[in-house]
Order: C-alpha cells, then sequence, then structure tokens
C-alpha cells in the first residue's frame, strides 16, 4: 500500500507487482526497466556514503585517501589511470569512497535486504532510482557526452574524455547531480550482481537529499519484517544466493550457513 514515496509489500506477489509494474517500455515495445535498485535490511537508513562515516571532515579526506589507495595499491590493479577506474576499483575492495552500490536487477537488491538473519525484526527496503530520468539532471558538456554515445549510464572511458577528475565533476555545475557508471568487470562478482555505481557531484552531496528535491525520480518498496523469511526462502529457490552473487569458497560458505539455520 502506498504510503508517500514508500509501497509496503504484504505478499510475494505484491513484491512482484512493485518491482516489476512499471519496467514496461512503450517505445520499444518490451520490458526494459529505466530503474536501478538499492537493498538494505533497514528502511530508515538512508543513501549515505561510506565516506561519510569516517566522521566531520570526511570530504577534505577522500584526495589523501585515494591517493594513498594508488600509492599502495598493485600496480596491475586497476587499468590505466583514470580516476574513474580506480574509485570503481576502491570501492569493489572496500576503500571509503562516495560511490554507492546499486544493481539493474530487482532480486539482487531484495537479496541485500534480506541477507542478514538477524536483522529479521527489521522492515527492509529496496531504493529504486530511474537512472535514465536522471541524466535530465546533468551538465550540459556530460549529457551531450551520453547522448552522443547512445547510451544512459558512463562507464569510466566515457567519462575520462569529458572529465578527469572529482574536482572538475563539482565545477561543471553549481546544481547537485548524479552520474550512474558502470564499473569494468574486475571480477565474477561484479558480473554476477549486475552492478554499477552512483557518483554525486560533491562527496558532500547526499543522494537520499537529492532524490526528495526530485520525487519523480524514485519510491521506495518496504519489505515488512514478517515477509523477509518468504522473500528470502523464494529467492534462494530462484538461485539468488551468496554462492552466486559472490563466487568462491566465503560466498558458498555464506549461503550454507543461511541454508540450515532454522528459527
Amino acid at each position: 500500500m502506498e504510503q508517500g514515496k514508500d509501497l509496503v509489500v504484504n505478499s510475494w506477489a505484491e513484491v512482484q507487482s512493485a518491482l516489476f509494474d512499471h519496467s514496461w517500455n512503450e517505445k520499444l515495445q518490451r520490458f526494459r526497466s529505466s530503474y536501478v535498485y538499492r537493498g538494505s535490511w533497514s528502511k530508515h537508513y538512508n543513501l549515505s556514503t561510506s565516506l561519510t562515516r569516517l566522521g566531520s571532515s570526511y570530504h577534505e579526506l577522500e584526495p589523501h585517501i585515494l591517493r594513498n589507495f594508488k600509492k599502495y595499491a598493485h600496480s596491475n590493479a586497476a587499468p590505466g589511470d583514470s580516476i574513474w577506474n580506480w574509485l570503481a576499483v576502491a570501492q569493489h575492495h572496500g576503500l571509503p569512497t562516495r560511490l554507492l552500490d546499486w544493481t539493474y536487477s530487482p532480486y539482487v537488491a531484495l537479496h541485500f535486504a534480506t541477507q542478514d538473519l538477524s536483522k529479521y525484526d527489521e522492515d527492509g527496503v529496496v531504493w529504486c532510482v530511474d537512472y535514465v530520468k536522471s541524466s535530465e539532471f546533468l551538465p550540459l558538456s556530460l549529457k551531450t557526452a551520453i547522448e552522443e554515445e547512445g547510451s544512459n549510464v558512463f562507464t569510466p572511458d566515457m567519462l575520462q574524455p569529458v572529465i578527469s577528475s572529482l574536482k572538475e565533476l563539482a565545477l561543471l555545475q553549481e546544481k547537485e547531480y548524479v552520474v550512474f557508471l558502470e564499473p569494468p568487470s574486475l571480477d565474477a562478482r561484479i558480473v554476477h550482481q549486475y552492478a554499477l555505481f552512483s557518483l554525486m557531484s560533491t562527496a558532500q552531496a547526499n543522494m537520499s537529499e537529492w532524490l526528495e528535491q526530485h520525487p519523480e525520480l524514485y519510491f521506495r518498496v518496504i519489505i515488512p519484517a514478517k515477509l523477509k523469511w518468504e522473500v528470502r526462502d523464494k529467492l534462494d529457490q530462484a538461485n539468488i544466493t551468496e554462492r552466486v552473487l559472490f563466487p568462491g569458497l566465503s560466498g558458498l560458505s555464506q549461503w550454507l550457513k543461511r541454508h540450515y539455520t532454522h528459527d
């Protein structure tokens, strides 16, 4: 049931409806969603980045963290010198950055909303953002670049010729904006999670607050605590598990631990 920008679902069927009913593309006459998704175990979490958790002066620390990451990383850690490649690699390996993880898959987002069994007493959430419409708020040079490419998101190779630093990103336009960035296929995890990143034009910009200024770009699907087990079990049956999304022994172990847990 709708509450402002929140859709509260009460069954698996309502979950499907909330996540897929908007996916019809009239121009293509196909079901091709213009949304990306981000799942969280708590509906109270906003879209703050890992960088903000470094303290009050986090925005001043950002260039130093990235500089030292590049300094001490292995020489083959990222292809080329593009800051956008380095940011993607850093985020992928857990460095605090201004990037946020998103996925094109509603089911992958549901996985992250229900993966933590210790949080099944809290309502989860899936954020749904229209990444295609968000490009309308890009500065002209970035909007032109993405239109000429015939794409709806950037890759590091597309972004680098237009803008080559985070400082330039902020100077392109006074009004804040968001860039959606597809990372290089660093490993199977990126590929299997159908992943991409969001990047705000300044380190201090908060995406939740920016979306509140543009309510036509997003909605949230609330997964009540009482529904989490059903969603989790049906995702497992659909093979949306750590074993698939985190290839390797760690992902396999996480999946088996949950699979054999009974409350």
